[in-house]
């Protein structure tokens, strides 16, 4: 096994020293041919002088500097195209996914025969309105998208490089990484590990970015949002015919005393409400192929510092390669699979980050 992790970067510049060096230890203790990239993605402080003195310093990781701030997604995306080993693993730059639970995901991934397996926090790590917004992403994700696995992903997640394929088509501003992955495997798990508490500073994604987010996903990768507007015009168009079935059997009963002005400026305001939001979604998606149509890049990279992938270091004595008959070996702050941690849940469905 070789494996690539892959790391967006957007003001960390306090945290990739200490992450960086918990990656390359865990990788090394795994005796496997690994790399790790950073991609900076047109972060406003020194987050890339700190990545590109550790590619220059440390053998087997590369630097990325995106020209803009392109948003999460479209930073993996452009992290996992430049990735050359066999597995991919993500994570946050904020130390909250510690490295020593990186085992854990890559022993359900060769254990389990999956293709794709998500790191999920045995205690959500962040505030209630933070964690209500993210599940109400991953409800979307679940109901408008068919993923079914979706209440499971996590920006702590690894699979197979192959699955890349899927995807080498995707462009556009609106990358979802999840969603991409469910094109190209239903062969999706999930696995207990810990989560620490930000290393500094807060979240950069509030709970209004969670929501453009969700929306965004909609809209780019689900005709749900046409649907719903129309069972909308079906439901308007049958209180229309109630109320007017209503109007009739009165005028039929000889009681000719209908409300006027307040019945219909009522029914117009609801008409009128209704074709307003069905116009709306109409224009979200022309606008979407608009954008499209400009040719808008996913990420423009500017810059590339670093070395290849390290080579596999010999395993000292007493340790266990993924994959073999005993647990993988963890790397500091970790716990072996097969514990209270690391029990794996695989979903035979459709499989699906937050910074």
């Amino acid at each position: 096994m070789s494996v690539s992790v892959v790391i967006p970067c957007y003001r960390s510049a306090r945290t990739l020293p200490a992450l960086v060096t918990g990656v390359v230890a865990v990788l090394r203790e795994l005796s496997v041919r690994h790399e790790v990239i950073l991609v900076v993605d047109g972060s406003p402080d020194d987050t890339w002088r700190a990545a590109t003195e550790l590619a220059q310093r440390v053998e087997g990781v590369r630097a990325l500097h995106l020209s803009r701030n392109y948003g999460q997604h479209n930073a993996l995306v452009a992290g996992i195209r430049e990735a050359e080993c066999e597995v991919i693993v993500t994570m946050d730059d904020d130390l909250q996914h510690p490295p020593g639970q990186i085992p854990l995901l890559l022993a359900a991934l060769e254990g389990d025969g999956l293709d794709l397996v998500y790191g999920v926090p045995h205690r959500e790590e962040h505030g209630l309105v933070r964690n209500l917004a993210s599940r109400s992403v991953k409800t979307a994700m679940a109901g408008g998208l068919g993923i079914r696995t979706a209440r499971t992903i996590s920006a702590f997640r690894a699979f197979r490089t192959r699955l890349r394929d899927g995807f080498q088509q995707l462009s556009g501003p609106h990358a979802c990484v999840d969603v991409a992955l469910s094109w190209a495997t239903t062969k999706v798990g999930s696995v207990g590990v810990e989560m620490n508490e930000r290393g500094h500073g807060r979240s950069n994604y509030t709970p209004g970015m969670l929501l453009r987010h969700a929306v965004n996903m909609l809209l780019g990768y689900s005709a749900a949002p046409l649907r719903a507007a129309s069972y909308l015009g079906f439901l308007i168009g049958t209180v229309g015919l109630l109320l007017g079935g209503v109007v009739l059997w009165r005028f039929a009963s000889g009681d000719t005393t209908v409300a006027g002005f307040t019945t219909i400026a009522s029914m117009v305001t609801l008409f009128s409400s209704a074709q307003l939001i069905s116009v709306g979604v109409l224009g979200e998606y022309i606008g979407r192929i608009h954008g499209n149509g400009m040719g808008r890049p996913t990420y423009v990279v500017r810059e590339r510092v670093g070395s290849p992938a390290v080579a596999a270091v010999p395993r000292q004595p007493g340790g266990t390669k993924p994959g073999g008959t005993n647990p993988v070996g963890v790397g500091p702050g970790g716990a072996k699979p097969g514990g209270a941690s690391g029990a794996v849940h695989a979903a035979a469905g459709s499989g699906s980050g937050e910074r």
